[in-house]
């Protein structure tokens, strides 16, 4: 059998995608889809010969046949998705399967202060002028194969705005469905967020497979928050073998603005996700937690990048992660701070647990400098589970499993833990535990 040809696959791939669209489509977004193929045309995908990716090889990716995932719906059930995602009581919760809207298995509950969450796709087709100033405003895919081809597949996603004032006390629950069919399946997922002046708002991504793959998501987040809004963002990505999940993440700060993000990586045969935070406002503070577990033989890759434009601005990172079997993982953190923003405050750290000997780390914290007056520090480690404190619980009867389970749990605490809401900190802790408890310990 030939080897694939990724350029010729998803170009005829391209050409299905427009001719299924027919011609109402505004020219901007026309011009924009092919722009952003032509672009994924001209690089394609990335190798381990450019340092972004030098750890990540992508050929699994690459040398598949995957295809527009169908709308598979009418598939599911309620319960099929109160199963997998949060107890919908305490959220508003909007389905995506397979990167379309679902509104049958949506339960979108009243929320304070009337927030606007709707289907991209809806919005495209009726008053598609409404995001075109945002839309692909903030991820350029010039750089990027993988936001180049979610660009050029753009179809539906969620879109959330919050008014300016509006405190929104539930968090907004998104849930990004994977349906696995016979054959390879590609889904390309947008979200764009926007957070008015001075407006509060807790939303949530959470990627969910159902059923064997494999299935690859490509999603791309685009996040703005105005004066004094704040925004806490949970990103749960647990699609699991033998999945792929290749997402990115692009926010922008306004002035003394504040944005929290917790990224969960529970599983995924490759998981590859890039953070990019701008604090492009003066007094803008930025807190990036994430927690990432992999095991047998998952890669899972995290590049993050805080950009710290504008004087008085605050960040802390903290990514953690637990691997074992021949799991890799990878962090790759940069935190620039340009010339001029003096009495910046950043912090970043990386910290890794390794449960078996064949398990492996690279982490790559980074700072680069050209302010003066300004108080930045980072820091990696990796190491074992500590045998003091594991002689400590057995010698109390607690078995070795059940030791090693709360030992990894108390490690993970650290993140999970600077979750607000109490009501969604428990529901992860018990999916956490969940994998925790099926994790390959193997023998140090």
């Amino acid at each position: 059998m030939a080897a694939l040809d990724p350029r010729q696959h998803y170009g005829e791939a391209f050409e299905r995608f427009e001719r299924g669209l027919g011609t109402t489509a505004p020219g901007w977004l026309k011009a924009l889809r092919k722009d952003a193929f032509a672009r994924f045309a001209e690089l394609g995908f990335p190798t381990t010969k450019q340092e972004e990716w030098r750890y990540t090889s992508v050929a699994p990716i690459a040398e598949r046949a995957f295809e527009l995932a169908s709308d598979g719906a009418a598939a599911l059930s309620r319960e099929d998705v109160e199963h997998s995602s949060f107890p919908v009581y305490a959220c508003s919760l909007f389905v995506f399967v397979n990167g379309r809207f679902a509104p049958r298995l949506s339960a979108p509950r009243a929320l304070s202060g009337s927030p606007c969450v709707e289907s991209l796709a809806r919005v495209l087709e009726q008053a598609p002028e409404r995001v075109e100033l945002q839309l692909a405003k903030l991820a350029p895919y010039e750089a990027s194969p993988f936001v180049a081809l979610n660009t050029a597949f753009l179809h539906d996603g969620a879109l959330v705005q919050v008014p300016e004032g509006v405190a929104v006390e539930a968090p907004i629950h998104v849930v990004y469905l994977s349906l696995p069919d016979h054959s390879p399946r590609v889904s390309h997922p947008r979200t764009l967020v926007r957070i008015g002046r001075r407006a509060r708002a807790t939303v949530i991504e959470d990627y969910v497979s159902l059923g064997a793959g494999p299935c690859f998501t490509n999603a791309v987040s685009e996040v703005r928050l105005e004066s004094g809004a704040e925004l806490d963002l949970v990103r749960l990505q647990r699609e699991g073998d033998p999945n792929f999940h290749v997402s990115s993440v692009h926010m922008e700060q306004t002035r003394d603005s504040r944005f929290t993000a917790h990224d969960l990586s529970l599983g995924g045969a490759l998981v590859r996700k890039d953070v990019s935070a701008l604090l492009a406002g003066e007094g803008a503070e930025c807190t990036l937690d994430g927690l990432y577990i992999a095991s047998r033989q998952e890669l899972v890759d995290n590049h993050t990048l805080i950009d710290h434009a504008r004087p008085h601005g605050t960040s802390r990172e903290l990514y953690k992660g637990i691997l074992s079997g021949t799991a890799r993982g990878i962090f790759h953190g940069k935190i620039v701070v340009r010339e001029g923003s003096r009495k910046t405050d950043a912090y970043q750290k990386n910290k890794n647990l390794l449960l078996s000997r064949d398990a492996e780390v690279d982490s790559k914290p980074q700072l680069e400098i050209a302010a003066d007056d300004v108080k930045c520090s980072h820091g990696s480690t990796i190491g074992q589970l500590d045998e003091a404190s594991l002689f400590y619980l057995q010698a109390r009867g607690i078995d070795t499993p059940s030791a090693r389970r709360l030992l990894m749990r108390a490690f993970a605490s650290e993140v999970t833990s600077r979750i607000r809401q109490e009501p969604l900190r428990d529901e992860i802790e018990e999916i956490l535990l969940e994998r925790l408890a099926g994790e390959e310990t193997g023998q140090l």
